[in-house]
C-alpha cells in the first residue's frame, strides 16, 4: 500500500512563503514522477510542478520564477517551496505520485494568501 501525507500548508500574507512536503509510506514500491496540483474553490484542479525520476521540472507558467519543487528520494518525499505569494495563490494543494503500485495523491493541504 502506498499513503501519501503532506504538511506545511497555511495562512501566509502576500510576498510571503511556505513548503509543503509529501511523504508516502509503505513498501515494495518505486516511486516514478512527483508533482503537485492545487484546487482553488469554483476552479478544476491544476497541475502545478512536476518532477521527473530523473530530476527535470515542470511549471504552469502562473508559478515560474517563485515556486521550486524538489524531491528526496531516500525519504520518498516531494517538496514544493513557494515564494512571493499571491491572493490568487490560494488554494488546497495536492501531491500526487505515480509509483509501480499505482496513482497516490495526498488529502490536500490549504494554502492561503491573504492579508
Amino acid at each position: 500500500q502506498v499513503q501519501l501525507v503532506e504538511s506545511g500548508g497555511g495562512l501566509v500574507e502576500p510576498g510571503g512563503s511556505l513548503r509543503l512536503s509529501c511523504a508516502a509510506s509503505g513498501s515494495g514500491f518505486s516511486i516514478f514522477g512527483m508533482g503537485w496540483h492545487r484546487q482553488a474553490p469554483g476552479k478544476q484542479r491544476e497541475l502545478v510542478a512536476l518532477i521527473t525520476s530523473g530530476g527535470s521540472t515542470n511549471y504552469v507558467d502562473s508559478v515560474k520564477g517563485r515556486f521550486a519543487i524538489s524531491r528526496d528520494n531516500a525519504k520518498n518525499t516531494v517538496y514544493l517551496q513557494m515564494n512571493s505569494l499571491k491572493p490568487e495563490d490560494t488554494a488546497v494543494y495536492y501531491c500526487y505520485m505515480a509509483t509501480s503500485i499505482r496513482a497516490a495523491w495526498g488529502q490536500g493541504t490549504q494554502v492561503t494568501v491573504s492579508s
